[in-house]
């Protein structure tokens, strides 16, 4: 996968280290830094600097007009008459039985930011000047269009699933085929485990049909497969020409989206015309500008079972420990709300909060007062966690991500080994329940997300766009552009009131 990942089209500043431009002219976006996690402060002065340095000149008094038409510019999403301007324009083929569909006009757009920050001080704020000044961002609201640029006769469309497990990827599957068949396309198939489905001569496309989905969404998994790596993108859209696939719909996390904006670019410079549409599917919910990613509710719901099973085994053991380690390689988002939702939790650890184990301040000290006064603790961990204190291979996997260390099983040998040096006895258990959650059913929750995505993916490829993605936004759905989405992974906010919120619940402190 290092040969997709490597044609996104995105780029750090070698300048400025906080500054992540998009391959597009003129653009620019303003992440946090992941560290120091408490320099709220050092966050928003470098945002600003990084402002300041490059294309917004705030001392112009036309920069906030600026500002908004460079939005406008990096959030328009590709169509295919960008590349056949020539393309005709059909009525929608897709209808209702019961009645007549209502369609989203082109201009409909959705808000991508809704609070009005009135001071940098605040929660969770996020400025693009020290005065906060207020600029809409609208976004391209998702949906059924009433005209069409693909003939439903001349489609053959394929989907594919990428990365690992998550809750729901049955769902969307299920619904891309079933709204498919509604605007009347008979040619589906999937391509089986990921992009290397593409390459693999043993490995078939999946016909796929109503009839075939139906019951899928009742089973987790993926009736595709799954699996990380894969040929070049030369490889893939030589495939996909030769098979006929003018739409592609792909299901996964960065790595993924990376390699669908490349087929897409590939595609414009083969002049061909395809659809490519993304379906962001992560379990860690670290997809930048929306709500959610399908999957996570079910995560963070499975997530309670482990943690009620540590409270079990702590709270029946003399001075137990429950350790639990969840999903989240670079944010924290699982732990935080399966942290807040089971309120059985003391220490919550997560990759954008530092922490020390030892000292009058660390971990362990606190963990020691919680055996004095309560007789048992619960940790929840995130597996992105606490990473300096383990040994670096440098190994990666498939997809080119970095193979983490173990933080659950380190916290539970340095727990095990403070309490026997402080001649305390302790009773420490340890749950890992990765596996189990990933291979889990949608909840209902989930369900209905991953409903929507699947048929406004569909929508999406049949407006003409390409090169897109579909999400959740303000509880609205909309489309993005690829780029845009995989500039940087989302993380949890150590400001924001949701990271307050689970400290409230933790009573923990700061662990520095």
């Amino acid at each position: 996968m290092d040969v997709l990942i490597s044609s996104a089209t995105m780029c750090i500043s070698p300048k400025n280290p906080f500054l992540v431009r998009s391959a597009r002219p003129g653009s620019l976006i303003l992440p946090k830094p992941r560290s120091p996690a408490n320099s709220v402060r050092f966050h928003r002065v470098a945002a600003v600097a990084a402002a300041r340095a490059t294309a917004i000149d705030l001392s112009d008094p036309e920069w906030k007009l600026k500002y908004q038409r460079d939005f406008e510019e990096r959030f328009n999403i590709p169509h295919i008459t960008d590349a056949f301007p020539d393309a005709e324009a059909i009525p929608s083929t897709f209808c209702l039985k019961m009645r007549s569909p209502t369609y989203i006009n082109n201009k409909d757009r959705v808000l991508l930011k809704v609070i009005n920050y009135s001071s940098p001080a605040s929660a969770g704020a996020v400025c693009i000047d020290p005065d906060c000044t207020w600029i809409e961002q609208w976004v391209q609201r998702a949906g059924p269009r009433e005209n069409i640029y693909f003939r439903p006769e001349d489609v053959k469309a394929a989907i594919v699933t990428c990365g690992g497990l998550c809750p729901g990827l049955n769902d969307v599957i299920r619904l891309i085929v079933i709204t498919l068949e509604i605007y009347g396309v008979k040619n589906i198939v999937g391509i089986p485990f990921g992009y290397r489905g593409f390459s693999d001569k043993n490995l078939p496309e999946i016909p796929l049909s109503r009839k075939v989905v139906q019951n899928i969404h009742l089973s987790g998994g993926s009736l595709l497969g799954v699996s990380r790596g894969g040929p070049t993108v030369t490889e893939i859209v030589d495939s996909m020409e030769e098979r006929g696939i003018n739409m592609l719909f792909v299901l996964g996390g960065n790595g993924t989206h990376a390699g669908a904006n490349a087929i897409h670019n590939e595609c414009v410079k083969r002049r061909m015309k395809v659809a490519v549409v993304g379906v962001p599917k992560t379990i860690d919910n670290d997809i930048l500008h929306m709500d959610k990613t399908f999957g996570f509710d079910t995560a963070v719901e499975e997530a309670q079972r482990a943690i009620n099973s540590a409270y079990i085994e702590a709270h029946s053991a003399y001075h137990g420990i429950g350790v639990v380690k969840l999903m989240g390689r670079s944010s924290g988002f699982i732990a935080m709300q399966a942290s807040l939702a089971s309120g059985q939790v003391d220490i919550c650890l997560i990759p954008e909060v530092p922490f020390n184990f030892h000292g009058p301040d660390g971990v362990l000290k606190h963990l020691n007062y919680l055996i004095e006064t309560k007789g048992s603790a619960v940790v929840c961990v995130a597996e992105g966690a606490g990473q300096s204190f383990l040994e670096n291979t440098n190994a990666k996997d498939a997809s080119g991500n970095k193979v983490l260390g173990d933080i659950g099983v380190h916290i539970q040998q340095e727990t095990k080994k403070y309490f026997k040096e402080n001649g305390v006895a302790a009773d420490v258990k340890y749950i890992d329940p990765t596996y189990m959650i990933r291979a889990v059913r949608a909840n209902a929750s989930d369900g209905i997300l991953c409903t929507v995505l699947g048929q406004n993916a569909v929508h999406g490829a049949f407006a003409g766009y390409s090169g897109i993605t579909v999400g959740i936004i303000n509880n609205h759905y909309a489309y993005l552009p690829i780029p845009e989405v995989i500039a940087y992974d989302k993380s949890v906010d150590p400001n924001s009131r949701m990271w307050h919120r689970c400290l409230t619940s933790t009573g923990q402190p700061d662990f520095l």
